[in-house]
């Protein structure tokens, strides 16, 4: 959520980062936040008036009645009363204002990092990084789906006789390799100082507006509405929101956590031939890595994310690209995105598997999660967070670009885990 203070100060900075994130109506959301900010102010400067007034008449009562002037303080008690009435009346109105206020503000996507380009969708994002050569595959090779048939380790009708589309079922080698990635993301996570961390994967309304899925994302996300629970999109709502209310001590920054989760999205919308297999799921696992960091800290912390990201990517050597997102396709949180994506040799194509976000103060604002500095002052922490990695399209790349006429080949960094060097 952005700082009230920004918008009244820099209020033309502001628009033009809205207008790059591509919302609507900007101006108009801003002039209400400020008229809506100068009526709460003056409602509290006027709520503390009469509060003073109240406190000095209530001492004039209660020194009379002291001075046995019984008379003189009962003349006085109808002006306490109505101030009191007043007062409430003011208070009633500054809640109603305060209400409006924050349903305004939380409209506000976060605004982009001055290097983020400009442009409405994804054909504008800009190419930062390309690695590895772009495999060669014969003129009968498989996608996916069908490597998958064919050597029995998903299936993806059984998911949807079970549960739906997009709930595929792993078998045999399938399911082992999915374990097998799990593991060796999560070993190399630690190898790099970050902490294990497994929370659940249900998380109350609180938890989903401190990361900004809601209100924004509310149709995207599945709701158990008995309990009144929200099943986690990604790992980062709940390891985040570890931090809501939390003021950390500047020797406890950064705070680098990882965590592998199952993930569940609607993916409302979604269609034609990139829902197909892997390619978008309604459930699927991955893990996760989330920073808390000083302000000063976090533009070099998102290019370290971003290295550790690729790292993994080349020890399975997999040819990838990172983008960086432009305004127009960043997600409501986020002042700066990098996608890693990957190729995908049978169905000629790159696939997102990655989005590594710095947040800035957009999340800790929301979260009030705060740290000390080496002067005692409470300032707002900056928040990121990467994909390290989502399994589904690395299995969809591991399986196109690895075939073989013998069958699957593993990637060498993933033999100690599977316990096999092919599937076949």
């Amino acid at each position: 959520m952005l700082q009230i203070q920004l918008i009244i100060e820099d209020k033309e900075r502001v628009l033009r980062g809205l207008k790059k994130k591509r919302l609507k109506d900007a101006e108009k959301y801003i002039q209400e936040i400020i008229e809506l900010d100068q009526k709460r102010k003056q409602l509290i400067t006027q709520s503390n008036e009469i509060k003073n007034n109240i406190n000095v008449l209530s001492k004039q009562i209660g020194d009379l009645f002291k001075s046995e002037k019984k008379e003189e303080a009962e003349k006085l008690k109808p002006t306490s009363i109505e101030l009191k009435g007043r007062e409430a009346q003011i208070d009633t109105e500054l809640k109603h204002i305060e209400t409006a206020l924050h349903n305004t503000l939380v409209l506000l996507p976060n605004l982009p990092h001055s290097s983020v380009p400009d442009g409405a969708c994804a054909e504008e994002n800009e190419i930062v990084f390309q690695y590895g050569n772009i495999p060669v595959l014969s003129s009968d090779a498989l996608c996916h789906w069908d490597l998958a048939d064919k050597y029995g380790i998903i299936n993806f009708e059984l998911g949807v006789k079970l549960t739906g589309a997009g709930f595929p079922v792993y078998r045999g080698k399938g399911a082992k390799l999915q374990r097998a990635l799990i593991n060796f993301f999560l070993d190399e996570a630690l190898k790099n100082d970050y902490i294990e961390i497994e929370p659940p994967v249900l998380v109350n309304e609180d938890s989903g507006f401190g990361t900004g899925q809601l209100p924004d994302k509310d149709g995207q996300m599945y709701y158990v509405e008995k309990d009144q629970l929200y099943l986690i999109p990604t790992a980062e709502v709940p390891i985040t929101n570890i931090y809501r209310d939390v003021i950390l001590k500047e020797n406890e920054l950064p705070v680098k956590n990882c965590g592998y989760t199952l993930c569940f999205r609607r993916e409302a919308g979604s269609y034609g031939k990139e829902v197909r297999g892997l390619n978008r799921l309604h459930q699927f696992d991955k893990v996760e890595i989330v920073q808390i960091v000083r302000p000063e800290e976090s533009y070099e912390v998102i290019e370290e994310m971003r290295e550790y990201v690729a790292s993994l990517l080349k020890m399975l050597e997999l040819p990838f690209r990172t983008v960086k997102l432009c305004g127009g396709d960043m997600s409501f949180a986020s002042a700066l995105t990098y996608d890693m994506e990957v190729y995908s040799a049978a169905q000629k194509r790159w696939l997102e598997v990655s989005s590594v976000s710095n947040f800035e103060t957009f999340q800790t604002n929301r979260l009030k999660c705060r740290f000390k500095d080496k002067n005692g002052k409470t300032l707002l922490t900056h928040s990121l967070n990467g994909s390290a990695l989502a399994l589904p399209r690395i299995v969809a790349a591991l399986l196109e670009n690895n075939q073989a006429e013998r069958g699957i080949k593993i990637p060498p960094v993933l033999v100690p885990y599977t316990g096999f060097e092919w599937i076949d």
